[in-house]
């Protein structure tokens, strides 16, 4: 008997093999269950879709892929209607709000929307003395006195995102839950251009004063007097949260190029709640280091000053920066991917908040290289949940941006200023040499 004829080519049985052996490792992922991930209640009440964008606009395009598919710490998310009573229960009955209101934050009550005022707050050192700081605004943050309003009844969970520079797709948060909108406010900063684009796709009415776009309530931010850099005026909303909406007592700070793709109350309550920590990110996913990120954001030019760089690395180490150690346990890392911050608005994390913007006001909006000198400095210390970049990857989508940039200062024509020779010299004089040999393992200082 002659062999088949189907199966005399050889090119053809790979193809078939390659194609099934395809299929089946597409339907096994399809319907396993993610390994990062459990849902006590598969279940919950999902919403349906919150709103439906014109073809045009291609909110899903230029999604990020990911391979990961398993992590050492798993999140467990309790059932869906035992944590909306839990959060409902602690917004209605806690004073916590009004608390801190009176002891640092202050609204724009007698500013007609434009923060402006430089509250200052008192916190103690690493050395226990008692230190008063400004803590923001330091430029003017104009919005409409009904937007203001509506940021102040926020008194539940915000999640906040900014978009300037009509940078990123406005995406909605997928499965909801059917009462999630009753204490989760969703709030988006825009500027002037994003605006545009979105009247432009006929998302919006120019006509009208009051913007929603599903879940997502836009804020119109008038940028004349802000900072010429647009990720700099992104570092309003996403460390001041707790002064833009004093009576919230969660926040999330969701960066405009990610889509969330769990419902927040369920990650505040597994991420924040159940961990009883000030705040929750993920780990970075290659660099533990300080110095390892400063070395890559030159590298890579994510900022165009390197010469300041330099002397913001000198500064942090002259002033006690150390590298990672397991002696800085629980803290399993010095950079975070700072993309997603899930906080309690508690007073150690609104001083950590304050002082983290005065060094991004100070230095550049890069925030994982303040990162870990104020974490390590400022008393009282921060409870932090510092979870695996597969969790973070599991409950977010990423997606690339909508064009490529001009530059890490968002204005063309700007050439990167080299450094000066010293930090990243061997046998230079740097005031990081210590730091440096501690990082390498040469020295045990």
């Amino acid at each position: 008997m002659s062999t088949p004829l189907l199966f005399q080519s050889k090119i053809l049985c790979f193809s078939l093999l390659y194609l099934f052996s395809s299929l089946f490792l597409a339907l096994y992922f399809a319907i396993s269950p993610t390994k990062c991930l459990f849902r006590s209640s598969p279940f919950d009440p999902i919403q349906a879709p919150l709103f439906s964008y014109p073809h045009s606009y291609g909110e899903h395009k230029y999604a990020i892929p990911t391979l990961r598919s398993s992590c050492d710490s798993p999140v467990y998310f309790s059932d869906y209607w035992m944590v909306l009573k839990e959060i409902q229960n602690f917004c209605q009955n806690s004073s916590y709000g009004s608390q801190i209101l009176r002891y640092m934050q202050g609204t724009a009550d007698s500013f007609g929307g434009n923060f402006s005022t430089q509250k200052r707050i008192s916190f103690f050192n690493h050395q226990d003395d008692e230190i008063e700081i400004p803590c923001g605004f330091f430029k003017k943050f104009p919005i409409s006195n009904s937007d203001r309003i509506a940021m102040e009844k926020c008194n539940g969970v915000v999640v906040v995102s900014a978009n300037f520079g009509d940078h990123d797709k406005i995406r909605q948060p997928k499965v909801l839950g059917s009462k999630t909108l009753d204490i989760v406010c969703f709030f988006m900063f825009v500027d002037e251009i994003t605006l545009k684009g979105l009247a432009y796709h006929n998302l919006i009415s120019r006509k009208s004063k009051e913007y929603k776009i599903g879940a997502w309530r836009i804020v119109k931010i008038s940028t004349e007097q802000l900072y010429e850099n647009a990720a700099m005026n992104g570092v309003i909303p996403k460390f001041l949260v707790h002064r833009l909406f004093p009576n919230s007592k969660y926040s999330i700070w969701i960066d405009g190029k990610l889509q969330l793709v769990i419902d927040p109350l369920l990650l505040i309550h597994s991420l924040i709640i159940s961990e009883n920590v000030d705040m929750a990110m993920s780990r970075h996913p290659f660099y533990i280091h300080t110095m390892e990120e400063a070395m890559a954001t030159a590298r890579w030019n994510k900022w165009w000053d390197v010469d300041s760089l330099k002397t913001q690395m000198e500064t942090y180490c002259e002033n006690g920066l150390q590298p990672w150690t397991p002696e800085k346990l629980p803290y399993t890392t010095d950079v975070p991917d700072s993309a997603l911050i899930l906080r309690k608005h508690s007073v150690a994390n609104n001083i950590f908040s304050c002082l983290m913007f005065n060094e991004l006001e100070a230095f550049n909006p890069r925030d994982q290289l303040p990162f870990a000198y104020v974490r390590d400095l400022m008393n009282p210390k921060m409870k932090m949940n510092l979870f695996d970049v597969e969790v973070f990857e599991q409950v977010a989508i990423e997606y690339r941006h909508n064009i490529k940039n001009v530059g890490p200062t968002s204005r063309k024509g700007t050439k990167t200023k080299r450094a000066t020779p010293g930090l990243f010299v061997n046998g230079s004089c740097s005031k990081c040499d210590r730091y440096l040999l501690k990082m390498w393992g040469e020295s045990h200082d």
